[in-house]
């Protein structure tokens, strides 16, 4: 068990932390489960099965929100928490999971991707090993929609603390060469500025670019444009500086051949 501060002590970082090594086979104490885009139609039944067996459940507040439909048992203790307070609430959670509680941490989406940081801050806080449970990713929707097979795609999040410089760096290698699906960062990375830093490196601009908001969820839309109209608005880091919301992902698609029969 570890302090009250666990989830955010250590020099490593989480995702570096949460990454280091293959999970274990020994029978988990808790699981870390993706609760999918947000639509509790794309909830996995494993997710599902999960929840309903679960004496207490740990994440965002925003992120159980969208599994409570599945959370039927009445005696089910639901930790929320944000980020002022992720140590103070993991801490509570390590506590119930330690006293034989059955534990569930509820990741967005699917919890390899951009989810190993609060993974991380899980396994810190819990006495033992944590299965990870995937889930549905809104890139794999976005990939869906822009029909861009995943094989021929280069993904990076932007949407982590800290310094994002290695994964534009591996976008701009790729740009032109495969499709490219990005979850931008609010509001200092959004799809503008991502437009913006791939033209700067060379990246055709009349690649098609589109920006998916709210997949899965009510109010969903889709812009398509070209990657040199879509950096024309680049700047800025604050909401009001860019056309989309935070539930943004930019699919850049490169050059095909469009004469196929």
């Amino acid at each position: 068990m570890t302090d009250p501060e666990a989830a955010d002590s250590g020099s490593t970082d989480p995702a570096t932390f949460a990454s280091r090594e293959a999970e274990s086979t020994a029978e988990p104490v808790v699981h870390a489960v993706g609760v999918g885009p947000g639509a509790p139609a794309f909830l996995t039944g494993r997710a599902r099965d999960l929840l309903a067996e679960a004496d207490v459940v740990a994440g965002f507040e925003t992120v159980v929100d969208f599994a409570r439909a599945a959370i039927d048992d009445a005696d089910t203790d639901c930790l929320t928490c944000g980020y002022a307070d992720e140590g103070e609430t993991l801490s509570a959670f390590a506590d119930r999971v330690a006293a034989g509680e059955r534990g569930v941490a509820l990741l967005m989406g699917d919890p390899n991707v951009s989810g190993y940081q609060f993974l991380g801050k899980v396994e810190r806080a819990v006495d033992g090993p944590v299965r990870v449970v995937p889930g549905i990713s809104s890139i794999q929707v976005a990939a869906s929609r822009a029909r861009t097979p995943m094989e021929d795609t280069a993904f990076q999040t932007l949407h982590v603390r800290g310094d994002v410089t290695g994964a534009l760096d591996r976008l701009a290698d790729d740009a032109g060469e495969r499709h490219l699906i990005v979850i931008p960062r609010p509001y200092d990375w959004m799809p503008e500025d991502v437009a913006q830093f791939l033209l700067d490196r060379g990246a055709p601009g009349e690649s098609t670019a589109l920006v998916f908001e709210r997949l899965t969820h009510d109010g969903k839309s889709r812009t398509e444009t070209t990657l040199a109209d879509l950096a024309a608005d680049a700047g800025g880091d604050d909401p009001d500086d860019t056309a989309f919301s935070d539930l943004s992902i930019l699919v850049v698609r490169a050059p095909t051949d469009t004469d196929l029969p």
